[in-house]
C-alpha cells in the first residue's frame, strides 16, 4: 500500500507543480494579436494561445478552463497580449471580452457615400458591405444622418452596429436641440449641412445660420452655391469643377437659386457645432455674405453693402 500512496503523492506533487508553473506563473509575452472567432472551441483557442507563446500548455489551459466550468464563456474578438501575464490572467481577459479596441474617424462635411468609403477604407472591409448596411438602416433617407466623430469598435467589424451608433449620436444632439427650439429635426439637419459646407470657421457658423434664417423668414431664395453643387453631384456625377451660370439656372430639388425654402435633403453630414449653430443662429440682420479672401467671410444687411464686399473680394 505504501508504493501506491507514494505514487499518488508524487502525481499530486507533479500536478500541483504543473498547475503553478503553467497556470499561475507569469510569463513574458511579446506583443501578440490573436483573433478568437465566433463559435471557436476551447481546444482551438488553447492551441492558438500556445502556438503564439501566450500560454505554456494548451492541455493545462483546457483542464483549467474546464475545472472553472468556463469552456462556453470565452468571448470572440481580436485580443492583444503583451507583457507579463499568467494563464489565469489570460483566461480572465477572454471571459471579460477585453478585446483590442480599434477606432475610425470620420471627417466633417462629407456626403454619406463618402462616409461609407472612409469607413470601408479605415476598417479594411468591402464598400458594398457598408452600402448594404446603410440601405438596411436608412433606406433612401441616407444623407445627413450621421455624426462625424471618432468611434471605437471591436473586431469582427459590424457595419450596421457602427452606423447605428453614428446615427444615434447625431440623434442625441438633435433631440436636445429640438427640445428647446421650434425647428424640426429635418430642418436642423438641412441648415446645419449648408453651414458646414459654407464655412470651416467655428466663429462664423452662427452668423451663416443667421443669414439662412433671415432669408427664410423673408421668403428670399437662399442662393447658396454648395446646395447647387450637391444637386449637380446627385444628378450629373460626371460634372466636376467650378460652378457655371447654367448650373445655377438648372432647376433641381437642391437648387436654392431657382427655389425658395430649404433644399430637399441635407447636403452633407454636419458636425456637432454646425447642428448647434443651425438651431441657435446669431441675432443679426445679415442677409448676405461673401468670401473675404482670407479664409472667412464679410457679412452685410443690404444688397449695396454686399456688392461693395464682392468688389473688395474681386480686387484682392
Amino acid at each position: 500500500m505504501i508504493v501506491p500512496i507514494v505514487l499518488l503523492c508524487v502525481l499530486l506533487a507533479v500536478a500541483t507543480w504543473r498547475y503553478e508553473e503553467d497556470i499561475c506563473t507569469s510569463r513574458h509575452v511579446a506583443e501578440v494579436h490573436i483573433v478568437i472567432t465566433q463559435g471557436a472551441g476551447l481546444q482551438t483557442v488553447a492551441r492558438q494561445l500556445e502556438q503564439q507563446g501566450v500560454i505554456a500548455s494548451a492541455l493545462m489551459f483546457r483542464l483549467y478552463v474546464q475545472w472553472q466550468q468556463q469552456q462556453g464563456s470565452i468571448k470572440a474578438g481580436q485580443y492583444v497580449f503583451v507583457g507579463d501575464m499568467s494563464a489565469k490572467d489570460v483566461l480572465a481577459r477572454l471571459l471579460r471580452g477585453d478585446v483590442e479596441q480599434h477606432s475610425v474617424t470620420i471627417a466633417e462635411g462629407l456626403r454619406s457615400e463618402q462616409v461609407l468609403m472612409q469607413l470601408a477604407r479605415q476598417t479594411h472591409t468591402p464598400l458594398r458591405v457598408w452600402q448594404s448596411a446603410m440601405q438596411a438602416m436608412a433606406g433612401d433617407a441616407q444623407e445627413g444622418i450621421l455624426l462625424p466623430e471618432t468611434y471605437q469598435y471591436n473586431l469582427p467589424v459590424k457595419p450596421l452596429k457602427i452606423l447605428h451608433r453614428m446615427r444615434d449620436a447625431q440623434q442625441a444632439v438633435i433631440d436636445e436641440l429640438t427640445s428647446t427650439g421650434t425647428l424640426s429635426a429635418h430642418d436642423i439637419r438641412v441648415i446645419a449641412s449648408i453651414i458646414e459646407k459654407e464655412t470651416a470657421i467655428e466663429e462664423e457658423k452662427t452668423l451663416i445660420s443667421s443669414v439662412i434664417h433671415n432669408r427664410l423668414q423673408r421668403h428670399m431664395p437662399l442662393q447658396m452655391d454648395p446646395t447647387v453643387i450637391y444637386g449637380r453631384q446627385r444628378l450629373h456625377p460626371e460634372k466636376t469643377g467650378r460652378l457655371h451660370r447654367q448650373d445655377l439656372r438648372e432647376d433641381s430639388p437642391w437648387n436654392t437659386y431657382t427655389r425658395t425654402g430649404l433644399p430637399a435633403t441635407p447636403i452633407c453630414n454636419p458636425s456637432r457645432s454646425s447642428l448647434q449653430a443651425a438651431a441657435n443662429p446669431a441675432d443679426t440682420d445679415f442677409l448676405y455674405f461673401v468670401a473675404n479672401g482670407k479664409g472667412g467671410h464679410n457679412f452685410a444687411h443690404t444688397l449695396k453693402a454686399h456688392q461693395k464686399n464682392v468688389r473688395q473680394w474681386l480686387h484682392q
